[in-house]
């Protein structure tokens, strides 16, 4: 992202921001008057922040250079950010988040970690790296989410899968807030590595390709730190799953996550994780397929369409060097909401 480019997006999110507060949510007075968009008013948030308006509005308008620390902590309590969202604030104001970070070095899976994924039959696990890419699945994962080694590599991306594959939108029984979550993550990330090519031309295509992601992009959210929850699931084969997850760190790379699922005991839904178990490993031996749908790959995708069932992925699978080898673009390390 050029200079001009990282202007406009502190701007964009300075006004997304105060477009959703109300004068009453900050102690202000409303009187009334018809306001002709939604939000706090420029000098209203400028005098909570004890700024001028002249000062603020450059800053809207992506002209603030040089914005003081005790500034930035100003303008980020009169917006009522939180600590996510303050982080980025001060990423994108700062004087170096305009200048073109070197490319990391490519993204390797351990040998110990393939072996760890093949290790964990009972356990669904994928490992996630920069642009929420899908790097390393075990059988299981396969079995759950679709096999990702039937997709090309740069298809093998989580956004990607949530927005245009239509098995996988079906899959979620929430669809609308696994997408808030992954375009939220994004979005901070892509803060933090304005220059990431690759990452520029994904939000490329999803922004073509699929109405609401535009939406929720335009929306400037921001998220981390979702390491633990729970997703309702509609498989194909089985039927509804309710499994906790889990997402682990790995200290050698801070790029890279493992992601976790398991089932509470004696549940229906351990019951059901043990039969695609089961049936994934009679399996192994054949040639795995994706889940198909009806719809188009790129048609706008309405979860809850029927989709045509599955057919059990049984294959163990990463990435080497994903994505970011020689001839490719930079890539950005990824956060912690994969679940």
């Amino acid at each position: 992202m050029d200079q001009p480019d990282q202007r406009a997006e502190l701007g964009e999110f300075l006004r997304s921001r105060r477009a959703r507060l109300r004068p009453e949510d900050v102690g202000l007075p409303d009187y009334g008057r018809h306001r002709r968009v939604p939000g706090l008013r420029r000098e209203e948030l400028a005098q909570l922040a004890g700024v001028s308006v002249a000062y603020y509005t450059r800053m809207e308008q992506g002209h603030g250079q040089n914005v003081s620390a005790e500034v930035l902590d100003a303008i980020a309590r009169a917006l009522r950010l939180d600590g996510t969202e303050r982080a980025h604030l001060s990423r994108l104001a700062a004087p170096n988040a305009r200048k073109r970070r070197q490319a990391p070095r490519p993204q390797q899976v351990r040998p110990q970690l393939r072996t760890l994924l093949d290790a964990m039959e009972g356990v669904p696990a994928y490992l996630v790296g920069r642009r929420q890419d899908v790097i390393g699945w075990n059988r299981l994962a396969a079995a759950v989410f679709g096999d990702f080694g039937t997709l090309p590599a740069q298809e093998r991306n989580l956004v990607r899968l949530v927005f245009l594959d239509p098995a996988t939108a079906d899959l979620y029984a929430d669809w609308e807030c696994r997408a808030c979550e992954v375009v939220s993550n994004l979005r901070l990330y892509a803060g933090r590595f304005p220059d990431d090519e690759r990452l520029t031309a994904l939000v490329g295509e999803l922004s073509v390709k699929n109405e609401e992601f535009r939406r929720l992009w335009a929306a400037h959210t921001v998220a981390d730190d979702k390491t633990h929850g729970h997703k309702r699931l509609r498989h194909p084969l089985v039927g509804e799953l309710v499994l906790a997850f889990e997402t682990l760190a790995l200290p050698d790379d801070p790029a890279q996550f493992l992601v976790t699922y398991h089932a509470a005991p004696g549940s229906p839904s351990a019951d059901a994780l043990r039969l695609l178990a089961s049936w994934s490993a009679e399996t192994e031996s054949t040639q795995p397929k994706r889940p198909q749908a009806a719809r188009e790959p790129h048609e706008p995708v309405t979860p809850g369409a029927p989709a045509v069932p599955a057919v059990p992925a049984v294959r163990n699978g990463t990435a080497d060097a994903f994505g970011d080898g020689p001839g490719s673009d930079p890539g950005l390390d990824f956060g912690s909401d994969f679940g």
